[in-house]
């Protein structure tokens, strides 16, 4: 990346900032190249905002390569030496300079240390409506290196100092996580009395999905559920849910029901299950979810 930087972005700067000392009066005709840019920034701007760096950084090397084959045909160093055609020559450094601060811009929210230098050598600034228009009629300060090329001795040097500091003292064990529960709620609800596996494997507890749910208005508490166990086994739960959860939030989830208890008929119909959930009741309720990968039908072991 730094070789990108230095090679494709900072070079057009380089190569052309050491040539004039001010801007042309008009913008050059420079092939749609300025104007691409303009619009290239709506995307650049959205991978930003979506944190897609990878995706503006694309973008915004491709409009770079784009700026070095136009320096790269245009070639500026022999320009300057042709006296009659110094003004080809401040009109190409205009056009190269231009594509650089808007490529600059764009960079900024990544490389600001390069953006406010850029910002020194123009005498301008690098915000993000700069890049909609070019600049001109501009005196530009002297030019003076804006980035340095990462030498790899240095990084191996380095990286050889960290494996010798880290062999002469080696890291401590990580401490354990604290997460900060308390023995509140189990303060207020005591365990139960001990029971017995056979007594656990009484309860048949399985994984299933919530295919409808629809409020039950005379039912102060309750949330009538249509569970699915897989295939076509359907089962009709009224769970006492209502002060924690809209219906519609609840669709498709993936619970956790006790599938072998006895049907109980109720004011407003058969319940064939029940729901697990945590909590003390009312809207402190929390309805259990098996983990990614479980499948409904599965017993809870």
């Amino acid at each position: 990346m730094n070789a990108d930087i230095v090679g494709k972005v900072v070079n057009l700067a380089s190569r052309t900032a050491k040539f004039i000392s001010q801007l042309a009066d008009e913008y050059p005709d420079d092939g749609g190249l300025f104007e691409n840019g303009k619009q290239a920034g709506v995307a650049i701007a959205a991978a930003y905002q979506a944190f897609d760096f990878a995706r503006a950084m694309r973008l915004v090397m491709a409009l770079a390569d784009r700026a070095n084959e136009y320096l790269d045909q245009k070639q500026p160093w022999k320009l300057r030496k042709e006296p009659d055609k110094q003004k080809e020559l401040v009109d190409v450094c205009t056009v190269a300079l231009n594509l650089y601060r808007q490529i600059v811009v764009y960079l900024a929210p990544v490389l600001p240390e390069l953006a406010q230098k850029s910002a020194d050598l123009l005498r301008t600034s690098t915000q993000w409506a700069d890049a909609q228009s070019p600049l001109i009629a501009q005196s530009i300060g002297t030019f003076e290196h804006l980035m340095q090329r990462i030498d790899p001795k240095n990084i191996e040097a380095m990286m050889n100092e960290e494996k010798l500091a880290a062999e002469a003292s080696p890291a401590p064990a990580p401490a354990a996580p604290t997460y900060g529960d308390t023995a509140q709620a189990l303060e207020k609800e005591p365990l139960a009395p001990s029971c017995t596996i056979d007594d656990l494997a009484k309860v048949d507890l399985r994984v299933a999905r919530i295919v409808s749910a629809e409020q039950v208005p005379e039912a102060k508490k309750l949330i009538k559920l249509t569970v699915s166990l897989g295939g076509e086994d359907r089962r009709t739960v009224f769970a006492g849910i209502k002060a924690a959860y809209e219906p519609e939030t609840l669709v498709g989830r993936m619970v956790v029901i006790v599938a072998n208890l006895a049907p109980r008929q109720m004011k407003f119909g058969l319940s064939e299950g029940m729901v697990l959930c945590a909590g003390e009741g009312g809207a402190d309720l929390f309805v259990l979810a098996a983990d990614t990968g479980a499948q409904v039908g599965q017993r809870i072991r």
